[in-house]
């Protein structure tokens, strides 16, 4: 009953309010009256009666406020008018808003981009059903990729797997009819879709049954996003013969929207069946040794463990390596994630994203120590009025409400302009192609989980930062205050809003000497040695594409390099197969020219390769230390030769001069000697260690992947419109794509330039940060010392003694923020190595700049509090008193 009694009250002060005050204006009314009856039969006169009855009665306001509690619904008014006194309180101080508004919208909104980044690729799973036993195959004295020899085997003998499924990238030229386009594709195995448990969205996709051996099955599927973009949508593609590398394939379905394999920053434009690998005359299909399958996976059995599927995939690899010796490796292998490629994208993307997490959270906690310190500073000036209402009568429990409602209001309103700019920026970030000659993509959708911790963000902040003033007007004494101005006097102890303030110095300061680190070691990094010349032009053909194979590549290759020598202003032109610091480099295994078991447990190494045509080493820059260049006389029917980095040569034979006119074995067992030492280089990462590098000659080691390198003194414009000009004279249909050899390092370049950039942004936060709260303790200092201030300017004190009573204490935490910060940067840069190279915190450039920014940082934000330090009116001040 009581239950119902209160719901029906709720319902009549909401759908009835006037006739509720109405009655409880005569009810009140009737109480008086009724006691000023008792007083007029006691002997008083009717109007001492009536006054007395009201004395004793007391404030009718208040008697309505406690009658209004009792009968319930009273917190959802209170709250609406809490909301109406706060939004007039701060519009009378638009300055303390908007500042109290950017800090937290700063901080939640870099918490909410990253950890949307954090959501995309760490924590949601892929779009695929069952994701969550989904798992990729790594060799730990590998990386993801197999033969097709050892996909098959590992894909028939398991059994812990319901399907193993494989596929590698390529780029193709797709023909439709039209114009032939370069095209990124996947090429799957037959299960591949079957094994995902994904369905078509129009037309059918291949199968295992759709595979009768080597270039067997020439089925285009796909994806949606392309059969929208180039097919506007046409129902009619399903059935259309198109040519791809100028061979026919038939297109038999469209894959579902949203989905596009199982890497989640890669997206194809079709799907081809794997068994059609070597339909450009390769021989990589069926070749053990070759490890082309770019990831194999599988969902795992139901009720199988990962570590039982690791035990299954390691006897299978021991029985291949009994079976295979000269072939096979050491098998052995876990389970990963394949989505950011297992460890090799995964992990470091992992602990990047997961440390800007952490300084992000750490820069949100510095917001909250920033706006505590200004509600303290507020509340301070503030506390004639705090002590003038609790005088009145008000509750404590009321103020407290009002300070809570003041921070939860702004928390709210800084969390929703940061999501607002968060989600602005994260949609640029999806349609962002890093990479613009790689379908690369960062898609980060804002989901439930990201609104709903911008939320939870938001009224945590506002519940930790409005607390800190609770002790202040819990303690008031509205006496003392009226009496003395003050509510209180600052202490010389250290506070928790003072640990605060350091720690949040500090972080600011770990940020700033990350980010100059980053920037000091990302430029002395490209002004290192990369074993090559930056000032050099690139142009990238593939033959195949336009139906080139076997031994009409090389002659088109020579075609190419002597058309592109007679361009006028070109100084050399050279051919690789691969480049330093390129798109991924190939390895083979060597081994030592008295090896006679040519097994790779035997290897000596297994160095980078490069197959590379005469006058490469002239034009890509990289030099020679000692013995000869490849002409073109070392060809097929020439003994094999070689061109060894130093390493290779240390390694191999001890020193580069004894290396020089000696042998070494490749697997296959030929015997090639080292006619040439070239310099050291970078190959895969800028932060390697020294790596093993072997060049042969292109006419000895053919392939049909074509780099041209040209060294030129002509503008890179002109030269890359000539050089396009000139391959099309040579073939009117191959493709071409042109760039500089310092814009092909944007692949290499993209991690370190990110962490520069995002420890740059976060520098800057934190800087914002730590001036807004050096600014919130120097005022809040100043305020409680105005009465101090204004006595010793009174008494003759000079500006520099008043400036330091104001100031020092705020000054002192800003030093001993900044040299705490300072130490624990250089020590934490020492990370940035892994991702920078040649990053040093002792660069005394470095040191500097975070000096002089923290200088800058506290000038800033002690400016105001003492230029209002040195303007206060003794005079003015004490009669205010």
């Amino acid at each position: 009953m009581k239950l119902l009694a209160y719901f029906r009250s709720m319902g009549e002060k909401f759908f009835r309010p006037s006739q509720l005050s109405q009655e409880m204006d005569e009810e009140l009314r009737s109480h008086i009256a009724l006691r000023a009856e008792d007083l007029e039969r006691s002997g008083l006169d009717p109007e001492e009666a009536q006054r007395r009855a009201r004395i004793e009665f007391g404030g009718e306001e208040k008697v309505k406020e406690e009658c209004h509690q009792a009968l319930g619904a009273n917190l959802i008014e209170t709250a609406i008018q809490d909301v109406r006194i706060t939004l007039r309180v701060l519009r009378k101080s638009p300055g303390f808003a908007l500042a109290a508004i950017l800090t937290l919208a700063l901080a939640i909104g870099a918490n909410t981009v990253v950890f949307s980044i954090m959501n995309a690729f760490i924590i949601r799973p892929l779009n695929v059903p069952h994701a969550e036993s989904l798992y990729g195959l790594w060799r730990l004295q590998d990386d993801m990729s197999e033969s097709y020899p050892d996909y098959v085997d590992l894909r028939d003998r398991n059994h812990s797997f319901d399907a193993l499924i494989a596929y590698n990238v390529n780029e193709v030229a797709l023909d439709t009819g039209n114009n032939p386009s370069r095209s990124w594709i996947e090429e799957a195995s037959g299960n591949f879709f079957d094994g995902l448990d994904v369905h078509p969205y129009l037309g059918r996709f291949f199968h295992t049954f759709d595979e009768h051996g080597p270039n067997s099955a020439p089925y285009v599927v796909l994806t949606y996003k392309y059969w929208h973009t180039h097919f506007h949508d046409d129902r009619g593609v399903i059935g259309q013969n198109v040519l791809v590398n100028k061979h026919p394939y038939t297109v038999i379905g469209v894959a579902p929207p949203g989905f596009h394999g199982t890497l989640l920053f890669f997206h194809p434009d079709f799907f081809v069946p794997i068994v059609n690998h070597d339909i450009d005359a390769g021989t990589q299909l069926n070749n053990r040794r070759s490890h082309w399958v770019f990831m194999t996976m599988g969902h795992l059995k139901a009720g199988v463990t990962p570590g039982e599927a690791v035990t299954d995939l390691n006897s299978i690899g021991q029985d291949l390596l009994r079976k295979y010796p000269k072939d096979e490796g050491k098998m052995t292998f876990k389970l990963v994630r394949p989505s950011m490629y297992g460890d090799y994208i995964g992990g470091p993307v992992r602990e990047f994203v997961t440390g800007l997490m952490l300084l992000a959270s750490l820069i949100l906690l510095a917001a909250c120590a920033n706006l505590g310190s200004l509600f303290a500073a507020r509340a301070a000036d503030r506390s004639r009025e705090v002590a003038l209402r609790l005088a009145l009568g008000s509750s404590r429990k009321r103020i407290l409400r009002g300070v809570f409602t003041e921070a939860i209001l702004i928390a709210l309103v800084g969390g929703a302009v940061g999501l607002s700019g968060s989600i602005l920026l994260l949609r640029q970030l999806s349609v962002w192609q890093p990479f613009p000659r790689f379908p690369g993509y960062l898609t980060v959708t804002p989901d439930a989980n990201v609104y709903a911790l911008a939320l939870l963000l938001a009224i945590v902040s506002g519940l930790l930062f409005g607390a800190v003033p609770v002790r202040q007007v819990l303690q008031t004494n509205p006496y003392e205050v009226v009496k003395t101005g003050s509510s209180g006097r600052i202490g010389r102890r250290i506070t928790a809003l003072d640990v605060l303030l350091v720690l949040q110095i500090a972080l600011c300061a770990v940020l700033v000497t990350s980010s100059l680190v980053a920037v000091r070691g990302l430029a002395h990094c490209l002004r290192s040695n990369f074993g090559f010349d930056l000032n050099t032009m690139l142009a990238e053909t593939d033959p195949p594409m336009v139906g080139y194979s076997g031994d009409t590549v090389p002659a088109l290759q020579k075609r190419m390099i002597d058309a592109l020598k007679a361009i006028p202003g070109v100084e050399s032109v050279g051919l690789s197969d691969a480049l330093p610091l390129g798109e991924g480099s190939n390895y083979s295994n060597v081994f030592a020219d008295t090896t006679t078991d040519l097994r790779p447990s035997n290897a000596a190494m297994n160095p980078v390769i490069f197959k590379v045509s005469p006058e490469y080493f002239q034009a890509a820059g990289t030099s020679l230390l000692s013995g000869r260049s490849f002409g073109w006389h070392d060809d097929k029917d020439s003994p094999r030769v070689a061109v060894v980095n130093g390493q290779f040569a240390r390694r191999m034979f001890g020193s580069i001069q004894s290396a020089l006119g000696s042998y070494f074995k490749m697997p296959d067992g030929t015997r090639t000697q080292v006619v040439g030492i070239a310099e050291d280089g970078k190959y895969d990462r800028l932060t390697e260690s020294p790596k093993a590098a072997m060049y042969l000659p292109i006419l000895q080691s053919p392939s049909a992947s074509s780099w041209m390198v040209l060294r030129s003194q002509r503008d890179p414009q002109e030269l890359g419109a000539a050089i396009r000009s000139t391959l099309r004279q040579v073939d009117p249909a191959l493709p071409v794509y042109i760039q500089t050899r310092y814009n092909a390092l944007d692949t290499v370049l993209f991690g370190p330039r990110m962490a520069t950039l995002a420890l740059g942004v976060l520098g800057m936060m934190g800087a914002i940060l730590a001036v807004v709260g050096i600014f919130g303790m120097a005022a809040y200092s100043v305020s409680k010392r105005l009465r101090e201030l204004g006595i010793r300017i009174a008494l003759g004190g000079q500006r520099k003694e008043v400036l330091q009573a104001a100031l020092s204490r705020a000054v002192k935490l800003l030093v001993l923020g900044s040299a705490a910060g300072l130490s624990l940067g250089i020590l934490a840069s020492r990370v940035l190595a892994f991702v920078v190279a040649q990053a040093t915190p002792r660069d005394p450039l470095v040191i500097a700049g975070v000096v002089f920014a923290m200088a800058v940082m506290g000038l800033l934000a002690t400016w105001i509090p003492a230029r209002r330090a040195l303007s206060v009116d003794p005079l003015r001040l004490l009669r205010e008193e």
